[in-house]
């Protein structure tokens, strides 16, 4: 195990199954676009139309290429936050569901008091900042246990690959999941990958198959994939 922080859940009941350091805080990088979906998939309707504030210029340094002014479908942003993990569409969901940014951000930190992330607190809706950005693998599975049983949520996490059409001049865009473990793990169907410099690799995993439901949580870590397949290989033997 080369994670700081790591904890396997039950995501059917909330048992944990196997913890280490699960109350340490650590950075999270871009796995706080968990919470970032949540928030903005409670205020928002699917065909919602956004429009692309001019912020978005400044966002750096992974973006989809928003374009200021252009009116997008809150759909289409959850794929382009969850999927391809743009910076750019979590600020624009995060302006659209929340009015402004630090808005979002404060309603973000309320979702997390309100499910009980007792150690956690967000700094942008992206992630991309370490400062004050931080959480434990404990909230993160409480909250991911949570983000899971949306079924919105759900559909989009578990896509390897999603194709969006797109107005012109983009025509279309193609967003391609980068979690490894959908589409090539057995049962895997979410949720989100992360990673600064600080941060490390992050990694918030789901597999399910018949009798069992689990989510693994590893943060800080040198080899995420390489532990949380060791978590679950743990965690389905044990279930027999």
């Amino acid at each position: 195990m080369t994670a700081k922080g790591a904890i396997l859940i039950d995501a059917a009941n909330g048992t944990v199954l196997w913890a280490r350091y699960p109350h340490r805080r650590l950075q999270i990088a871009s796995t706080s676009k968990i919470m970032t979906a949540v928030v903005a998939m409670e205020r928002l309707r699917p065909h919602d139309v956004i429009i692309v504030d001019k912020s978005v210029r400044r966002v750096a340094p992974i973006k989809e290429g928003l374009r200021p002014g252009e009116k997008v479908q809150a759909w289409k942003l959850f794929y382009g936050t969850l999927l391809y993990s743009g910076n750019d569409s979590a600020l624009a969901l995060a302006i659209g569901a929340g009015g402004t940014r630090s808005r979002f951000v404060a309603l973000m930190n309320e979702k997390a008091g309100g499910l009980g992330m007792k150690e956690t607190h967000f700094r942008s809706p992206s992630g991309l900042i370490d400062r004050d950005n931080y959480s434990t693998a404990w909230d993160m599975a409480a909250l991911s246990r949570y983000a899971m049983w949306n079924p919105r949520f759900r559909a989009v996490v578990r896509t390897r690959v999603k194709l969006v059409r797109w107005a012109p001049p983009t025509y279309a865009k193609e967003y391609v999941n980068k979690n490894h473990l959908i589409g090539s793990y057995p049962g895997a169907n979410g949720v989100k990958t992360g990673w600064t410099t600080k941060a490390k690799h992050c990694l918030v995993a789901s597999v399910r198959r018949v009798g069992a439901w689990l989510i693994a949580v590893v943060l800080g870590a040198d080899d995420s994939y390489g532990d949380v397949k060791k978590l679950f290989a743990y965690g389905f033997a044990r279930r027999g």
